[in-house]
């Protein structure tokens, strides 16, 4: 350069600089108009080398910066061929300390890309790096100098990225013919090239400074904008760090983020809308093809020249159907790779977003869910791991959007092909599908008559199996179909039952229930980890989450064998037995609801073959109570009363004999004592009514009263006695009145009844046993000092008393007794049963303490005279002691005190009857 240049471009003042520049510009010229290219590039090299390379002389950097400006500006249609020598200089001012040097790299930069336009998207890497990092820097004429260099790459880059090829890249030669150069042009890289701009973008994508973020995410809109570059089918690259600028608390960063996944969610429902309509059109064209064969194949008979005819306009119409083949449509072969897009927006599920990127993931789900669902089946584990528990957030947003992905997802699953085996179908899933498709909707409405059905395992196959062949148009959605890992499904919704909010847990029990309708082999086994944690969920204290979970337990128990059903009765027993709590709180109500969902007898049945082998007899006493106030209380078990009333049939018999088994668990003591307090508390309401009525017919319900006078001799001097006694007393002279041995005595000697009339006369005033068995008074009885009956059995007594007792206008028939005996109720063994039992629980008794077995003794001397008195003769019940028991077990003899002192209470109830009966006798 002449030395007059490199002293003005040496200067610190602008305007000498400036001077110098326009002098190098008119020098550079002249060497152009010369050819003089190698003194051009000797004048390139030592601006670069002096000038713009010398680090610790800013005012020689500012000259050569202006100078490579100045020369570029000069060069013209020749800068292409300098570009490499004048570009990386200028980049590497754009890092220097001083700002007035990365000011005036701006200026240059924008001078030399105003010259060079396309030719610069060669270096587009490295101005966007550089842009990047001053469109943050601290100085604000920096910025604003990165900010108008940044709208002219813009500019050149909306103009000629997607077509620009390099001049370096052309051919020397064109002497070929056009349509050659044209097509060896094609063929040539375009100086802008999106696959190297991807990685430096991903690199970018997680910068913190908001500057920054505006930067990548207008330059992440303009290049979506461009038809021919097709950036969303590198989404996945950079959609995570899009999410995470969502959470920031920039707005404008916020409200440009939003925009720009708005669009490409647009742009990805477009192109998939695409795809479906030239899937759909070739699909009617392949249709229509093949009627048009059909049809000409069946008219072979016809003249030719119809034939030639037809051959012709067939022979039009398919170069019709391949000229619209060929027509290109915008988006049909971008290939959007959903599952990396899902894999990122399941991630960002369980990463510590804000309120708006996670409802963001949520929306692109839900869409998801309605452009491609077979993509995101595969994904369903993970996505339940992280969106039930959205669906219990503070956040009244997120739980909204949460929700309807729970649903979308549901009734996607739920529309899918079921197993062979299949139940029904949820009843929830059910409810939402009604507005949706009627393909869906006819599905919901199938599994709801499944399961109504008694064998839907076998009518499944045959409803299903045609359905492929009358709907065609959804076989490509189930030709790809993937199927759901139900494994991984399962293990998520386990690990839920942790979770702190009840909303979450309901969610996962329900997503249960219904995939176990689905595919019940796949879902859940009884030697797997999910039924002992299902057992434990029985303890949670959310009710609607022990009403879940029992309608899962039930429904597995019903579509079991009995094997599993009883396995499932005896781990329920066994979690009573070591959690007492839970039976105290929820016993009665996961009762009642198993009783709902399954077969209340069969559930009863069960239990009662447990509780007959259970060791510990103070667990089945309380179980045989929970039982009892179930069985009197509760509405659901209403069939089942009436069940019990009725012992006409064989199966109302066993049933009975099943539950009156189970009860000889237990032993007379005091809380034996409070439960016959509650079912005397429990004749006098509204459940009982009939039974009251029953007492103003004695002659048709004679037993009904002995029955009643039991249970207020056992019971201590109490409200509950004064409320029996009043109740008996308010009808004892109807009683009295109709209760007249005469029947007794001419059936039993009708029949040949062993014994003397005496004897015969009083057996009225037996046990309460004995006048439910209808034998006489000899027959062997368990003494009631070890052996008493709860308010089960008290109940059953009542209604089979209630039930079987015929009325006095019957009693005189010759084949009564002979039809007792023939009764399947075996009342001699029960009987039998009653002693071992008591036996083995006084066996037990022994190894408590002194004084617990000395009072509770005295409590059963007491009951047992009592009862015994009512058993004695109409002589010795005025106050006589009782007669021993001619049986094989004898009772336990009383004190004489205590014998009078009992004896005398109930004289009075039946004295007025046994003076009756001994002035007949006399």
């Amino acid at each position: 350069m002449d030395a007059n240049i490199q002293r003005f471009l040496n200067d610190k003042l602008y305007d000498k600089r400036k001077v110098g520049a326009l002098d190098l510009e008119r020098t550079i010229r002249e060497l152009i108009a010369a050819k003089d290219y190698a003194k051009i590039e000797a004048i390139l090299d030592q601006l670069c080398n002096d000038y713009a390379y010398a680090v610790h002389q800013p005012h020689a950097r500012n000259g050569g910066l202006i100078g490579l400006a100045a020369a570029a500006i000069a060069l013209g249609p020749e800068l292409p061929k300098y570009l490499e020598l004048i570009v990386p200089p200028v980049l590497a001012c754009f890092t220097d300390q001083d700002a007035r040097v990365r000011y005036y790299a701006c200026e240059a930069m924008y001078n030399i890309a105003k010259v060079a336009k396309g030719e610069i998207l060669v270096y587009f890497n490295y101005i966007f790096d550089a842009l990047c990092k001053l469109g943050a820097d601290s100085e604000l004429s920096v910025k604003n100098g990165a900010e108008l260099l940044d709208r002219l790459v813009k500019d050149i880059v909306s103009e000629s990225a997607a077509t620009y090829v390099s001049v370096l890249q052309q051919p020397q030669d064109f002497d070929g013919d056009d349509k050659n150069a044209n097509d060896e042009q094609l063929d040539l890289p375009t100086a802008f090239s999106l696959q190297k701009f991807i990685p430096l973008l991903r690199e970018r994508i997680f910068a913190m400074n908001p500057f920054s973020r505006t930067f990548l995410v207008g330059w992440i809109t303009l290049l979506d904008s461009i038809p021919d570059l097709e950036l969303v089918t590198f989404l996945p690259e950079f959609l995570g760090g899009l999410l995470r600028f969502l959470s920031g608390s920039n707005r404008d960063v916020h409200v440009a983020t939003q925009g720009c996944l708005d669009k490409f969610l647009a742009e990805i429902k477009r192109i998939a809308q695409v795809k479906k309509g030239i899937t759909e059109s070739k699909r009617s064209r392949e249709a229509a093809r093949q009627s048009r064969k059909d049809s000409i194949g069946s008219g072979g008979g016809r003249p030719l020249e119809d034939g030639d005819e037809v051959d012709s306009i067939t022979a039009n119409e398919d170069d019709d159907d391949v000229s619209s083949e060929d027509d290109w449509v915008p988006g049909q072969d971008v290939q959007i790779n959903y599952k990396a897009i899902l894999e990122i927006l399941t991630a960002t599920l369980d990463s510590p977003l804000e309120e708006d990127g996670l409802l963001e993931s949520l929306r692109w789900i839900v869409e998801f869910l309605e452009i491609c669902p077979e993509e995101v089946l595969p994904f369903t584990p993970k996505i339940l791991a992280h969106l039930l528990p959205a669906m219990a957030s503070g956040v009244e947003s997120i739980r909204q959007a949460a929700a309807r992905v729970n649903n979308s997802l549901m009734d996607y699953v739920v529309s899918l092909s079921d197993e062979a085996d299949l139940v029904s179908a949820p009843p929830a899933a059910t409810e939402r599908l009604n507005g949706n498709a009627s393909n869906r909707a006819s599905l919901s409405s199938s599994r709801d008559l499944d399961l109504r059905s008694p064998t839907p395992a076998q009518s499944r196959p045959s409803e299903r199996a045609p359905t492929p062949a009358v709907t065609p148009l959804a076989t490509p959605q189930a030709t790809p179909q993937a199927d759901l890992d139900y494994v991984a499904a399962v293990n998520s919704l386990t690990l839920l039952f942790l979770n702190d909010h009840e909303a979450t847990r309901v969610a996962a029990l329900t997503w249960l229930i219904m995939l176990h309708r689905k595919a019940p082999r796949k879902v859940l086994a009884f030697n797997d980890g999910t039924f002992p944690a299902l057992l434990k969920t029985l303890s949670d204290p959310a009710e609607a989450v022990v009403t879940k979970d029992l309608q899962l337990l039930s429904q597995i128990s019903r579509n079991s064998e009995d094997d599993y059903f009883s396995n499932f009765m005896v781990n329920l027993l066994q979690l009573f037995s070591t959690d007492r709590k839970l039976l105290e709180t929820r016993g009665n109500l996961i009762i009642r609801q198993l009783c709902t969902s399954l077969s209340a007898e069969r559930i009863y049945r069960t239990l009662a073959d447990c509780i007959e082998k259970e060791e510990d007899v103070e667990f089945a006493s309380i179980m045989v109570q929970n039982l009892n106030n179930n069985l009197i209380t509760a509405p659901e078990l209403a069939e089942l009363r009436k069940r019990l009333r009725n012992l006409e049939t064989k199966d109302g018999q066993t049933f009975f004999v099943a539950l009156f088994r189970s009860c000889a668990e237990l032993e007379m003591t005091v809380n034996m004592l409070i439960q016959i307090d509650k079912l005397v508390q429990l004749l006098e309401s509204p459940v009982f009514t009939y039974l009251r009525l029953q007492l103003l017919e004695p002659e048709k319900y004679p037993h009904l009263y002995k029955c009643l006078y039991g249970l207020l001799m056992l019971l201590p001097q109490s409200s509950a006695f004064a409320a029996l006694k009043n109740r008996l007393n308010s009808v004892s002279s109807i009683g009295y009145l109709h209760i007249a041995p005469r029947p007794y005595v001419n059936s039993a000697t009708g029949n040949g009844v062993s014994g003397g009339g005496a004897h015969l006369s009083h057996s009225r005033h037996g046990s309460v046993a004995e006048a439910l068995a209808g034998s006489p008074s000899s027959t062997p009885l368990p003494s009631p000092t070890r052996k008493s009956t709860s308010g089960l059995d008290t109940h059953m007594l009542l209604t089979r008393s209630t039930a079987t007792t015929p009325s006095v206008s019957t009693f005189d028939r010759p084949n009564r007794l002979k039809g007792r005996d023939d009764s399947i109720i075996r009342w001699t063994e029960l009987l039998e049963k009653f002693r071992s039992v008591q036996e083995r629980a006084r066996r037990l008794q022994r190894g408590n303490t002194d004084d617990a077995s000395s009072a509770l003794s005295d409590l059963r001397i007491g009951g047992g005279e009592a009862a015994m008195d009512t058993k004695g003769t109409g002589r010795e019940a005025a106050g006589g002691r009782a007669p021993p028991v001619p049986a094989k077990d004898p009772p336990v003899a009383a004190p004489p005190a205590k014998s009078r002192t009992l004896g005398r209470p109930f004289g009075r109830l039946g004295g007025a009857v046994a003076g009756r009966g001994k002035r007949a006798q006399q």
